[in-house]
């Protein structure tokens, strides 16, 4: 098991994880905002056991990454995963993206996919296609809730990254919910890693980006899955919207599963990722 840092064109140091056989098929675990690759804790472990090279890495900015202030936006986070493969000479590799880390799969596979360097793609409770409610996307949340983060990490981000896993990010606030102190502790200890300009950058990344285009040029299987009870990305805009523009797409919806879904239910979640992978 080997972890190490990769320093991109721009000079950023780039975080990852690599362990497995080096010749076993390898899935790239991307994080959602504001976390780290350790958010990957119970997938990495589960397909490391199951024969496959397991790579996980942390955006620019968040978790033992640099504290970058600069290129906290889509294209940026996809360079630095192409250059991380291109490091790893990854080829026929499974990309697994939560959250923002699904709308930096999309760009990725559709940006610099080809040439057999991706033979599968999993998007679960991810932001594509846009979160953000406009004209041409009127289901969308209004950037009023978007602003609300920005205010709230910058008035108390400790607080703020309290408040999210303890409440929406795992249904925790949901009656009857179990609640695990140790998964809120770990949720607040990956975000408070990163840097705070990088993660006030990132909101209006994973909000803002328009990912149509990037979800119509993707030819490899993609699996969508998504918690119907997912309060922080609503699946009506997001996973029924990118299904329906992807050429070769699967859809699971999970009845009653929040957006940290792959935490709270990882046997569900990592027994369907192992079938997709097999099919």
């Amino acid at each position: 098991m080997t972890s190490n840092t990769i320093t991109t064109k721009d000079g950023t140091q780039i975080f990852y994880k690599d362990w497995g056989p080096k010749d076993a098929q390898a899935i790239v675990f991307h994080h959602g905002w504001p976390l780290s690759a350790d958010d990957w804790d119970a997938q990495m472990l589960f397909f490391l056991a199951q024969g496959y090279r397991v790579i996980a890495h942390d955006r620019r900015g968040h978790g033992r990454s640099s504290q970058t202030d600069t290129g906290n936006e889509m294209d940026t986070y996809a360079a630095d995963v192409a250059e991380l493969a291109a490091h790893l000479d990854l080829k026929n590799a499974i990309h697994v993206g939560h959250s923002t880390g699904g709308g930096e799969v999309t760009r990725y596979v559709a940006q610099y996919g080809g040439g057999g360097r991706v033979a599968k793609a999993v998007l679960i409770g991810a932001v594509p296609p846009v979160m953000v409610k406009s004209e041409k996307n009127p289901g969308g949340l209004p950037i009023e809730v978007f602003d609300g983060f920005r205010a709230a990490l910058v008035a108390n981000r400790a607080q703020f990254f309290r408040d999210i896993p303890a409440g929406p990010f795992y249904g925790f606030n949901r009656a009857g919910a179990k609640v695990s102190e140790g998964v809120i502790d770990n949720w607040w200890r990956q975000g408070m890693m990163g840097g705070a300009k990088a993660h006030y950058d990132c909101i209006k990344a994973f909000s803002e980006t328009d990912f149509t285009e990037d979800l119509k040029k993707i030819e490899v299987p993609v699996l969508v899955m998504h918690g119907d009870d997912d309060q922080i990305v609503p699946i009506a805009d997001s996973a029924l919207l990118s299904h329906k523009l992807l050429k070769n797409g699967t859809l699971k919806v999970y009845e009653g599963l929040p957006h940290g879904m792959a935490t709270t239910h990882a046997d569900v979640i990592n027994a369907d990722l192992l079938a997709f992978f097999k099919a």
